[in-house]
């Protein structure tokens, strides 16, 4: 309709909801809209000042609903797939925080990125991840734990070649689609397995560990501990890497022990050397890199 309708614009986690308002003249009707039709350049400014849902009120004619429905970023009102999708993960509260990162996770997430519920929040944010990446140019990698793919993808696009393991055989199924997804599945090698079982057999030049922090409450203890890491604790883990190749790449806590990671590189034999990084997204830290090489990885 080439109408224009003035509206009261509420943003929910829920359905779009159309109410007509009774005795306003200057507002024909309240529309509740979900956070996912919002650009997310909004929805991080609200986030980012604390403003919850119901302290919001925008006021926009139909029209510019209408474009906020349809951007790239977003959904049509007609695609009832997408709003299925939309509608169960924005209203998750395990995964809501994930989702509304969801392209700082993947940049081309509409293009058909797939993720499971640990995925969303154990995947590495891409602008860390293509950092790991440009770390292996040339190299051969291995993607110890590859979950859903996104260091697979970065490593696939600047590495020799990339072998990415995973023992679900859901994750390294999503792994091979998002890899699709940015068109660099033909440079990996895709495992299903046991990291542990496979690493007597394994070569590379690289080893990246990003293995599991033991979900979202790591960030509740004081000092993250090495073995804390799943399925194993980061000492055997170091130690059964360091029979692939001594350049070894592990993302880790924010507030993992320091000193643990350097103790962990002085034992080595012969002692490995040790770079700190911290890995930031908007200026923040979220994690940290450790970067360990006999020689420059």
């Amino acid at each position: 309709s080439e109408e224009h309708i003035p509206c009261n614009v509420f943003l929910s986690t829920g359905p779009v909801i159309f109410k007509p308002v009774e005795n306003q003249s200057s507002f024909k009707q309240i529309i509740i809209i979900p956070e996912y039709f919002v650009y997310r350049e909004i929805w991080a400014i609200l986030s980012l000042v604390g403003t919850s849902h119901e302290e919001v009120e925008l006021r926009v004619d139909f029209n510019t609903l209408l474009t906020l429905a349809s951007d790239k970023r977003s959904m049509t009102i007609d695609d009832q797939s997408h709003l299925k999708k939309e509608a169960e993960n924005s209203t998750n509260p395990k995964i809501n925080r994930y989702w509304i990162q969801r392209y700082d996770l993947f940049s081309r997430f509409d293009e058909g990125i797939q993720i499971d519920e640990e995925g969303w929040y154990s995947v590495t944010h891409e602008e860390i991840a293509i950092k790991h990446a440009e770390r292996c140019r040339g190299k051969v990698v291995i993607d110890c734990f590859a979950g859903v793919g996104g260091n697979t993808i970065q490593f696939a696009k600047v590495s020799s070649s990339v072998i990415a393991i995973d023992i679900d055989p859901m994750k390294v199924k999503m792994a091979m689609n998002n890899a699709n997804v940015y068109g660099v599945a033909n440079h990996v090698d895709f495992v299903v397995g046991d990291f542990f079982s496979l690493a007597p057999s394994l070569k590379g030049d690289v080893s990246f560990l990003s293995p599991p922090w033991g979900g979202p409450n790591y960030c509740k203890v004081e000092s993250f501990k090495m073995d804390m890491l799943q399925p194993r604790d980061g000492y055997s883990l170091f130690k059964i890497v360091q029979s692939i190749t001594p350049n070894i790449i592990m993302y880790l806590p924010k507030n993992v022990d320091l000193a643990q990671l350097e103790e962990m590189a002085f034992l080595s034999s012969p002692p490995l050397t040790l770079e700190i990084e911290e890995s930031c997204i908007g200026g923040k830290m979220i994690a940290i890199t450790a970067y360990f090489s006999r020689n420059a990885a």
